[in-house]
C-alpha cells in the first residue's frame, strides 16, 4: 500500500465515522468551523492579561503562524490536491467549502501554530493545547474537507515553525541576560567615575 492509498484509507476510516455516529456530527461541525473564534478570543484574553510573558507568547504564536503559512504556500506549490469531497465519491461532506488546493490545511496550521507556542511557554497546559489542535485537525477530516496528509503537513509545518521561533526567542533572552551581565558593571563604573568628578 503506497502513501496515497493510505491517505485515502485513513480519510475513509475517519470520515465514515460521521455516517455511523451521526450524533457526533454537530460537535465535529462546530469544532471544524467555529473553534477558530474561541482561539481568537483566547488570544485576545491572554494579550489583555498584560503579563509580559503571555504577550511574548502571543507574538511568538503570530510569528509562528506567518512562517508556517508561508511554508504551507510553498508546500502547496510542490504538491496539490483538491478537497476529498471533490476527488472521491460518497464523502460525508458536512460543511460547505469552495473547491481549491486543500494541501496543507490552513486551519491546522493556524491551530498548531498557536497551540504549539502556548504549549512551549505554558508547559502545565500542554495537554489541553495539543488536544485542541488535534481535535481541530481530526474534525476537518470528519467533515470531509481535508485528507489526513493535509492535516499532518499543517501540523508538522507549524510544529517546526513553533520550535524554531521559540528557540530564537530563548537565544535572544539569553543574549539579553548576558548583555546585562557584561554592561551592568561598565555602567556602574561610569556612574562612579562621574560622581567622583
Amino acid at each position: 500500500m503506497d502513501f496515497f492509498e493510505l491517505n485515502i484509507n485513513v480519510f475513509r476510516m475517519i470520515n465514515d465515522l460521521g455516517k455511523q455516529y451521526d450524533y457526533v456530527n454537530p460537535s465535529a461541525i462546530f469544532i471544524a468551523e467555529y473553534m477558530v473564534f474561541f482561539l481568537a478570543l483566547a488570544v485576545i484574553l491572554i494579550w489583555f492579561t498584560r503579563n509580559e510573558q503571555s504577550r511574548v507568547m502571543v507574538v511568538c504564536g503570530m510569528i509562528t503562524f506567518v512562517i508556517a503559512e508561508m511554508m504551507g504556500k510553498m508546500a502547496g506549490r510542490l504538491h496539490s490536491n483538491n478537497q476529498p469531497f471533490a476527488e472521491l465519491n460518497n464523502v460525508n461532506q458536512l460543511i460547505e467549502k469552495a473547491v481549491d488546493n486543500s494541501f496543507p490545511s490552513d486551519h491546522t496550521i493556524l491551530f498548531f501554530s498557536f497551540c504549539v507556542s502556548f504549549w512551549l511557554f505554558k508547559r502545565g497546559w500542554w495537554l489541553l493545547w495539543i488536544m485542541v489542535a488535534f481535535l481541530v485537525g481530526i474534525s476537518r477530516i470528519w467533515v470531509g474537507v481535508h485528507f489526513p496528509a493535509d492535516v499532518l503537513a499543517g501540523a508538522i509545518l507549524s510544529t517546526i515553525s513553533g520550535l524554531a521561533v521559540y528557540l530564537i526567542h530563548k537565544l535572544l533572552e539569553g543574549y539579553e541576560r548576558y548583555e546585562q551581565m557584561v554592561l551592568s558593571p561598565l555602567t556602574k563604573s561610569k556612574e562612579k567615575k562621574s560622581k567622583d568628578l
